[in-house]
């Protein structure tokens, strides 16, 4: 019979932002994970108007971390991985429920093979029955800094059952040795929402590890709880972080190229589609000018 000693701890690390009652429903979920040795972190990342005490009275087997402000998706993260104490890390996102047994086979596949860096599981939308968001992605193209998911809202046929390298996991639910955090840095925090785990992913990879989906693990994702399906602010990040992860992450001939084709390309259209939405366009061209405006970007945190 194996005991908790022969099974590496992994640290889940999820962040509330004032839904506690959404992250209850993310523990209780956890609380029948069968996995015998993990430990639970959630960062309360400055909620406006909900206390956590809903998920600290009920949940005592988590560990409850304080930020007084919003520190995004990256920062609250990074809160939480200074506590991490497993030798592989999950970040989970709160609006997400797992079956029992979601850690087993991504711990199996990384003590299989010790190139692999992270991993991600097969992630289907919550509210649409057997309906794929996530199996793997391929690169994002350099020029016009656009990818998908595979399987993204297709029917899971079983087409995507194999376990295979991918590009990028989702920052919905990805395991990664922590070992990664202390010879790279953490999460970017200049992102604040969206592509900081494709910014890690392409740290990741540089560093000479592989990026794997596992499809013999799953969870279900309600997606975009906190920040709304199609919100100004999401309009703001997703522009302002597609500039922001170019700028990082592509150099030479290709940047430029790529620059030419938001700047000829993709700003027009994007201003057509939201000329008579004044918030939308507002969000869009801020984004633009964070860009313009802030010049030092290449810092990232230490662990």
């Amino acid at each position: 019979m194996e005991t908790v000693q022969l099974k590496p701890m992994v640290s889940i690390v999820s962040i509330n932002y004032d839904q506690p009652i959404v992250t209850c429903e993310m523990l209780d979920s956890l609380r029948k994970v069968t996995y015998p040795n993990f430990e639970i972190i959630i960062v309360e990342n400055g909620s406006p108007t909900k206390t956590p005490d809903l998920i600290r009275d009920n949940y005592p087997e988590a560990k409850l971390v304080i930020s007084k402000k919003n520190l995004g998706f990256a920062g609250g993260n990074n809160i939480g991985l200074k506590e991490v104490k497993g030798e592989y890390v999950l970040l989970l996102n709160n609006d997400t429920e797992v079956p029992a047994d979601f850690l087993d086979s991504m711990v199996d596949l990384m003590e299989e093979n010790p190139e692999i860096g992270i991993v991600s599981p097969k992630i289907y939308y919550y509210y649409e029955k057997n309906v794929l968001q996530y199996a793997g992605t391929p690169s994002i193209n350099s020029i016009t800094s656009r990818s998908r998911h595979y399987g993204n809202k297709e029917q899971d046929t079983g087409k995507f059952d194999e376990v295979t390298e991918t590009y990028y996991p989702h920052g919905a639910c990805m395991m990664f040795r922590k070992k990664l955090l202390e010879d790279l840095g953490m999460l970017y925090e200049g992102y604040f929402l969206y592509y900081e785990e494709y910014d890690f992913a392409e740290r990741v990879r540089k560093a000479g590890y592989k990026i794997y989906f596992q499809p013999n693990s799953y969870i279900l994702h309600k997606e975009s709880i906190s920040t709304g399906k199609n919100s100004p602010l999401k309009t703001y990040y997703l522009n302002r972080n597609r500039l922001l992860f170019l700028r990082r992450n592509v150099e030479g001939g290709t940047f430029y190229l790529a620059m030419i084709y938001f700047f000829i390309i993709s700003l027009p259209k994007n201003t057509l589609k939201y000329l008579f939405n004044k918030e939308h366009l507002s969000a869009l061209y801020r984004g633009v000018s964070w860009n313009i405006i802030n010049f030092n970007i290449h810092k990232n945190q230490q662990l």
